[in-house]
């Protein structure tokens, strides 16, 4: 507390942790850059919206760029991390499907909307950015390779090419319910297209100890 005129106190402005710090910063901008776009979006509505002075903000990261870098490394792990996850929590391949697909449907419907960052960014362009974006699909390939080799006796290259295939029917489908209005309530729009793409997969052998359900079971 600082003594003002006429007796009254002011109360300083609370010093932060630098994480929080930087998790406040990080938050203002997402939402900037999510109305606005990466090339209308300013320094000052970013340090206005977190509360902060630019001085302050630069202190944290030396120019948009950095910032914008900065949350799409968050929001490409985040991705990765969920599809990796469904692949991991069971052994079960009709539900790791089903989880594949939940995990892109939760991302693009988050109130955030953090995924137009990944998927709709304006700086696609940028070799940084196109990097982290094209970071999301190879990550997401990579999780689910991992799952059809472990469970199937292909090869690297078919079980990367049905990988692909997996990420990319949910991630387009994820992308078309939201684009459309959602006109598909959200828990039977992931069972369709896990029930699509669950009734491909299903026809490749499995190895001894792999679990699989009836392509029927789903939908």
């Amino acid at each position: 507390m600082t003594a003002a005129s006429g007796g009254a106190q002011t109360t300083r402005p609370t010093r932060l942790p630098r994480s929080a710090r930087r998790k406040q910063l990080l938050a203002a901008a997402q939402q900037i850059f999510v109305a606005h776009g990466y090339h209308a979006a300013a320094m000052d509505d970013i340090a206005e919206r977190a509360g902060v002075s630019k001085p302050v903000l630069y202190q944290h990261f030396p120019g948009k760029l950095e910032l914008y870098l900065a949350l799409l490394d968050t929001h490409c792990d985040a991705i990765i991390a969920k599809v990796r996850d469904a692949m991991l929590a069971t052994h079960d391949n009709k539900e790791r499907v089903k989880g594949a697909v939940r995990a892109y449907f939760d991302f693009v419907d988050h109130e955030s909307e953090a995924f137009r960052l990944v998927f709709e960014s304006d700086l696609r362009n940028d070799p940084q950015v196109r990097q982290r974006v094209e970071r999301v699909e190879q990550g997401c390939i990579a999780a689910v390779t991992d799952t059809i080799i472990s469970d199937t006796a292909l090869d690297t290259a078919a079980a990367e090419l049905l990988a692909s295939g997996l990420v990319g029917a949910a991630g387009q489908s994820a992308q078309f319910w939201l684009a459309n209005g959602r006109r598909t309530p959200k828990a039977e729009a992931e069972a369709l297209v896990a029930a699509l793409i669950w009734r491909g997969i299903a026809s490749f052998p499995l190895q001894d100890g792999a679990t699989s359900g009836s392509p029927a079971e789903i939908g």
